[in-house]
């Protein structure tokens, strides 16, 4: 996988470097994760990593369109390795867990605005959100049976 992420580095005209190979490979194993899940990732394989460096690669791997930046309303930015794909999100009201949702149509955008005020749009991000899978069993399981059916 390395030599994927290196390849990757160099398309773009990126140096590769261990911090960003390691960043890389943290969001490919964990998506949806906020800076600070990031940063303890690198360390365990990078412990002398500086905050700095970890803010530093996430700005720079986003800004080359290798990461994506997302940011549900209220939650703290999370980032991913999945870009190109033209997918959404769902989150989770309780535990803010992220999944990623292919889009219906495919190409981009997927939607089609009422009105572009002129813009040439080339993307649309949408988000769900609801009560994931275990969540819901969690919640069904605290709930007490109704008085007398017990």
């Amino acid at each position: 996988m390395t030599s994927d992420h290196e390849a990757r580095l160099r398309a773009v005209s990126l140096r590769v470097t261990r911090p960003r190979l390691a960043v890389l490979a943290a969001l490919h194993d964990h998506p949806h994760v906020d800076t600070e899940t990031v940063l303890s990732l690198v360390r365990e394989t990078h412990p002398t990593v500086s905050q700095q460096a970890v803010y530093d690669v996430l700005r720079a791997l986003t800004d080359a369109g290798l990461v994506r930046r997302i940011q549900p309303a209220g939650a703290n930015a999370r980032y991913e390795s999945r870009v190109g794909d033209n997918h959404h999100h769902v989150v989770c009201r309780s535990c803010g867990t992220i999944a990623d949702v292919d889009c219906v149509v495919g190409h981009s955008p997927c939607l089609t605005p009422s009105e572009d005020h002129g813009y040439a749009v080339d993307e649309a991000e949408v988000v769900w959100w609801g009560t994931c899978p275990d969540c819901s069993t969690e919640r069904t399981a605290n709930v007490s049976p109704p008085e007398g059916s017990r």
